[in-house]
C-alpha cells in the first residue's frame, strides 16, 4: 500500500463527519442573491459591537500600544514570561501564514480588488475583538510555581459561563478545548508542514527534483520536526525569543518583495488604488455586487486575522504586565500588521502587477465561469513580472510563515492539552512528542478532508469564545477605565524610571 492509498482510506473515513461538520459551521444565509457564512457575520458583528462599546479603542488607543511594545512602561519584575514585543510576535506567527499569501490572492480574483476594501475594514474593526480577549486572557491567568502562566479563553471562559451552572460551563470550554486541540494539530501542523514541504519541492525541481520522493518527503519531515522540537520544549521563553527573531525578518523579506513590484509598476499605483475604491462600491463581475465584494473581504480578514477565535489571547496570556488592558493594547496591533498591512500588501501587489493568471481569473468570474485559481501561483506570477527569481523569495517566505505558524500553535495546542489532560513534565513532553508526530506525517499526506474538519474546528471556538466576552465585557470596560484613569494621573510605571 503506497501513501496515496493511505490518504484516500483515511479521507473517506472523515468525509462524512467533514461535510456534516462543515455545513454546520460554515452554514450560509442568501442575502440579495448572495451567499452569506453566519460564522463570518458573528465575527465581524463582534467586531462592531467591540468597537462601538470602547468608542474605536483601535484609533485613540494605538500609540499607547506601540508606546508599551517599545518597552516604555512596566517593571522587568512585572509577573508573566515574555515582553510585550515578544508575546505580540509570538501571536503575530500564529496567523500570517499562507492565508495571507494565497487567500488573498484568491479574494481579489474572485472578489475584485474592491474587496481589498473591505478586507482592510474587517481587520480595523477587529483590532478591537483582540483587545477584548486578550484583555481577558490576562486578566485570568493562573501564575504557576516555575513562573510560567496559563491564561486565555481555558481561564476566562469557565468565569464567563459559569451562570449558567458548573456542568455547561465545564462542557462549553471543553468544546473550545477540543477544537482548538484538533486544529492545532492538523491545520496547525500537518497543514503547515505540508505546504512547507511542498513549496520546497517545487524550487527545487518538482517531482524530478531531489525532494520528489516519498522517501525524501519523509526525511523532510524528520527534520522540521527536530527543528520545531528545538523551539518548542523551552515553552513560551523560547518561543518568544525565536518568532522575536523570525516575525520581523519573515514580514521584511516579504513586504520588500511587495514594495519592489509596487515600486517598478509605481505609475500603476493610482490607477490600482481607483481600482480599490471603485470596486468596493461599484464591482463589475462579481456575484451579488456590493454585497458579494464585501462578504469576500470580510471572510478573507476574519479567517486570516482570527479575530474572535481566542487562539492569540493564549500567547499574549503569557505577557510581563500587572496590568491586563496592557496586553489588550498591544494585541490590538496584531490585525493590523495580519491584514491591513500584509494582506493589503498581497492584493496590491497582484492588482497593481495585473498578471495574465489575475487577469484570467478576474475574466472568468466576470463571466460566471467556474473559478478557482491558485493563490501561491498568482502571487508568484506576480512577483516574477518584475523579477524572474522572486518566486524563490516568495517559497522563503512561505517557509518562514509556515515554521512561525508551526511553533505558535505548537504552545496553543499544548495549553489545550493540558487543560484536557492536566499540566505536569510528563504530559508537557508526551504531548510534544505527539505534535511533532503529526508535523512529520503532515510531510508526507495530504488529508483534504482531516484539514477540511479541522477549519471548521476553529471557528468553533469563535462560536464558543465570542459569547463568552460578550458575558464579560463589563469587566474590560472597568479594567480599561481604571487604567486609562491612572494614565492621565501619571500613576502608570515606567520602564525608565528606575522601578
Amino acid at each position: 500500500m503506497n501513501v496515496s492509498d493511505i490518504e484516500s482510506g483515511i479521507d473517506r473515513v472523515f468525509a462524512p463527519v467533514s461535510d456534516a461538520v462543515s455545513s454546520v459551521v460554515f452554514a450560509e444565509v442568501s442575502i440579495g442573491g448572495t451567499s452569506f457564512p453566519l460564522i463570518v457575520g458573528w465575527l465581524v458583528l463582534g467586531a462592531l459591537i467591540f468597537t462601538i462599546t470602547f468608542k474605536v479603542v483601535q484609533g485613540w488607543g494605538v500609540g499607547h500600544a506601540i508606546a508599551l511594545v517599545r518597552g516604555k512602561y512596566g517593571s522587568k519584575d512585572d509577573p508573566g514570561e515574555v515582553s510585550h514585543f515578544q508575546a505580540l510576535t509570538s501571536a503575530v506567527s500564529g496567523t500570517v501564514g499562507l492565508g495571507n499569501i494565497a487567500g488573498v490572492a484568491v479574494a481579489v480574483s474572485l472578489g475584485g480588488p474592491g474587496a481589498t476594501f473591505w478586507m482592510i475594514l474587517a481587520g480595523l474593526l477587529g483590532m478591537c475583538t483582540k483587545f477584548v480577549e486578550c484583555t481577558l486572557g490576562v486578566k485570568y491567568r493562573v501564575e504557576h510555581e516555575d513562573g510560567t502562566v496559563s491564561g486565555g479563553p481555558f481561564r476566562y471562559l469557565p468565569i464567563a459561563f459559569k451562570r449558567f451552572g458548573a456542568a455547561p460551563a465545564a462542557i462549553l470550554t471543553g468544546v473550545f478545548a477540543v477544537s482548538i486541540f484538533f486544529f492545532g494539530a492538523v491545520g496547525g501542523n500537518m497543514f503547515q508542514a505540508n505546504q512547507t514541504f511542498a513549496q520546497a519541492r517545487n524550487v527545487t525541481g518538482g517531482d524530478d527534483g531531489i525532494l520528489g520522493s516519498d522517501r525524501a518527503a519523509l526525511i523532510f519531515g524528520i527534520v522540521l520536526a527536530v527543528l520545531v522540537g528545538l523551539v518548542i520544549i523551552g515553552g513560551m521563553k523560547s518561543i518568544g525569543a525565536t518568532t522575536a527573531r523570525l516575525v520581523p525578518t519573515m514580514a521584511a523579506v516579504y513586504v520588500i518583495a511587495c514594495v519592489t513590484v509596487i515600486v517598478v509598476n509605481v505609475t500603476e499605483v493610482p490607477a490600482a488604488f481607483g481600482e480599490i475604491i471603485t470596486g468596493a462600491f461599484n464591482p463589475e463581475g462579481v456575484a451579488g455586487g456590493v454585497l458579494g465584494v464585501l462578504v469576500i473581504g470580510f471572510q478573507r480578514a476574519a479567517f486570516s486575522n482570527e479575530a474572535g477565535v481566542g487562539s492569540a489571547a493564549i500567547a499574549h496570556s503569557a505577557a510581563k504586565t500587572r496590568r491586563p488592558v496592557t496586553e489588550g493594547l498591544v494585541a490590538m496591533l496584531e490585525p493590523f500588521i495580519d491584514t491591513v498591512i500584509i494582506c493589503t500588501m498581497t492584493a496590491l501587489t497582484i492588482v497593481i502587477a495585473h498578471p495574465q493568471s489575475f487577469l484570467d481569473a478576474r475574466e472568468a468570474a466576470a463571466s460566471g465561469q467556474p473559478a478557482n485559481p491558485d493563490g501561491v501561483v498568482l502571487t508568484s506570477d506576480a512577483f516574477a513580472t518584475v523579477v524572474p527569481w522572486f518566486p524563490e523569495v516568495l517559497a522563503v517566505a512561505v517557509a518562514l510563515f509556515a515554521f512561525s505558524t508551526l511553533i505558535t500553535w505548537a504552545y496553543y495546542t499544548q495549553k489545550a492539552w493540558t487543560y484536557l489532560f492536566g499540566r505536569s513534565v510528563a504530559k508537557e513532553r508526551t504531548f510534544q512528542v505527539v505534535f511533532l508526530l503529526f508535523t512529520v506525517a503532515g510531510s508526507v499526506v495530504t488529508l483534504t478532508d482531516v484539514i477540511n474538519l479541522a477549519d471548521s474546528m476553529l471557528f468553533i471556538c469563535a462560536l464558543v469564545n465570542i459569547l463568552g466576552l460578550y458575558l464579560l465585557l463589563p469587566v474590560v470596560r472597568r479594567e480599561l477605565k481604571e487604567y486609562w484613569a491612572d494614565r492621565a494621573e501619571g500613576r502608570l510605571v515606567r520602564a525608565d524610571a528606575g522601578d
